[in-house]
């Protein structure tokens, strides 16, 4: 089921909804060209890559998506929206989008999403870019372990507490400070009452198991790879994903001093390696 009206302009909204198996899925693209998916993670969501959309949308039909359980999707689905369900939504989308093999850019855990959907549900990919991706054990800034294991006394905290929690949180993930606009926005859908439920409960659903699963596939992937990060990562380390490109059998190409977030951080750094990693002579830079 799809509602809403066409997005025309090369720039990131979620004018359209889907219907998954995990609920109702908020989404958008822009352009014409070769298809390219963007998988956002956690506990972020589509508007991570709304920087890098015009200049993307100049040589690919771009497409995005707000994963179940974040942003503008259905918050709290029936189906609790695991990594092991997003890998299947994935899939989900690129047939409601009828889109077989395109390239795909993944950030977070969007990059265990991706891999899940290649290497256990059959989804071919024109080319991959994994960024800063969740995909290697042990995963989770120690914050993320202690709430995991203590989940039941965050989810009750007063709404004030929260957000400030919220906003500590994200600040902890850059290098770089990032405009106040994108910062407010990346907080925003986690200070409602349905966000806060939310946000709480994806630590609850996180299990290294769903990597686990994967991770002796890696050498395996049915096209080409290539994996950016930024190295002054404060939740994933370099050595993480240079862990992960050997086991690909890839060079990582070093994002140097950015943090978690190299797509808001330093939009035309992304920009200038996802050009080289496809291959594309795009015209313009991100804002």
């Amino acid at each position: 089921m799809e509602t809403g009206g066409r997005n025309t302009g090369a720039t990131w909204t979620l004018e359209r909804a889907a219907s998954t198996s995990a609920g109702r899925v908020a989404w958008g693209s822009a352009g014409d060209g070769p298809p390219l998916v963007l998988a956002h993670g956690w506990p972020w969501s589509s508007f991570v890559w709304h920087r890098l959309v015009p200049a993307l949308s100049q040589r690919f039909k771009v497409h995005w998506y707000d994963m179940p359980g974040f942003g503008h999707s259905e918050l709290s689905p029936a189906r609790p929206p695991s990594l092991a369900v997003q890998g299947e939504v994935f899939g989900e989308m690129l047939d409601h989008w009828r889109v077989d093999a395109p390239m795909v850019v993944a950030h977070d855990f969007g990059g265990a999403v991706a891999l899940r959907a290649h290497l256990l549900h059959g989804r071919d990919y024109a080319g991959l870019a994994l960024m800063n991706v969740v995909a290697m054990r042990p995963w989770g800034s120690d914050f993320f372990e202690h709430v995991k294991a203590h989940v039941s006394a965050f989810s009750g905290l007063p709404p004030h507490i929260h957000a400030a929690i919220v906003r500590a949180y994200i600040d902890s993930a850059l290098a770089r400070a990032i405009p106040p606009k994108d910062r407010d926005h990346l907080d925003a859908p986690w200070l409602t009452p349905a966000g806060q439920r939310a946000f709480w409960r994806q630590f609850e659903l996180a299990d290294e198991v769903f990597t686990a699963e994967i991770e002796p596939h890696y050498g395996a992937l049915r096209c080409p790879t290539s994996i950016l990060w930024g190295t002054d990562d404060p939740w994933i380390p370099l050595e993480r994903g240079m862990a992960l490109a050997e086991c690909v059998g890839t060079p990582l190409t070093p994002l140097p001093g950015l943090g978690h977030l190299p797509q808001l951080e330093a939009p035309q750094v992304v920009l200038r390696a996802l050009v080289a990693r496809f291959g594309e002579d795009l015209s313009s830079s991100p804002e």
